[in-house]
C-alpha cells in the first residue's frame, strides 16, 4: 500500500479471528445480505447505507467493492462466523494511498449485536491496516447518539480527536459525528 510497494493487496484475502472469518462479499451473499443490512437499526446507525436496502443497492455495492479491490483504494470484508460462515455484517477501509491513511467502517446485523463480534472484525482489520497496507493512520467516525461505537474504537486504543458539529444530514435531520483516529506508531506501541 505504501507509494513504493509495486501493487496493492488484492483478493482473495481472507483474514481469520477466533470467531470470525473476514472475505470479500460474493453475489450468493446478497441472500443473506439483505435482510440484515436492511434493517432499519443498521441504516440508522450508518451514513451510506440507505433504507429501505434492496437488491439493487446490492448489486451496485458489490460492483463498488470489486472496483475499490482492483484499484487499490482499500479493502472491503463481509464478517462471518468461521462457524458455517453466516454472514453477520461488514467490514472495510477507504484507502487514500498518496497519504497513506484510510477510513474505517463497519456495520453488524441487529441479531448479533451486543457479542463482541465488531470489536474483534475491528481489531482484526486494523492489523490488516497497519501491517499489511502500511497505513500511518485510520480513522472512524460515529454519529453522537450511537455511542456504542465509540466505545468500540476507545476499546481498541483510537483516540477521540472531536466532535464534528451538525456534520451529517441523515433522514432530515443534521447530526453531530464523533471522529477518532489511530496512527501506525500508536497501533505498533499498543502491539509490543
Amino acid at each position: 500500500m505504501n507509494q513504493t510497494s509495486a501493487t496493492p493487496v488484492k483478493p482473495p484475502v481472507v483474514l481469520h479471528t477466533a470467531r470470525l472469518l473476514l472475505r470479500p462479499l460474493r453475489r450468493d451473499d446478497i441472500p443473506a445480505l439483505l435482510p440484515l443490512i436492511g434493517a432499519r437499526e443498521v441504516a440508522a446507525t450508518t451514513l451510506r447505507i440507505p433504507h429501505p436496502y434492496t437488491r439493487a443497492d446490492a448489486d451496485r455495492f458489490l460492483e463498488y467493492t470489486d472496483q475499490v479491490w482492483e484499484k487499490g483504494e482499500g479493502a472491503r470484508f463481509g464478517v462471518f462466523l468461521r462457524d458455517g460462515e453466516r454472514l453477520l455484517g461488514g467490514i472495510g477501509l477507504q484507502a487514500n494511498r498518496e497519504h497513506r491513511h484510510a477510513e474505517l467502517g463497519y456495520w453488524i446485523g441487529v441479531p448479533f449485536w451486543g457479542q463482541g463480534y465488531c470489536t474483534e472484525a475491528v481489531r482484526e482489520l486494523l492489523k490488516y491496516g497497519f501491517e499489511v497496507l502500511e497505513l500511518q493512520r485510520i480513522f472512524a467516525t460515529h454519529f453522537v447518539n450511537n455511542p456504542a461505537s465509540g466505545r468500540i474504537l476507545q476499546k481498541l486504543g483510537m483516540q477521540h480527536e472531536g466532535t464534528l458539529r451538525r456534520h451529517i444530514l441523515k433522514w432530515g435531520e443534521y447530526l453531530d459525528v464523533e471522529l477518532y483516529a489511530l496512527l501506525a506508531s500508536d497501533y505498533r506501541m499498543n502491539s509490543a
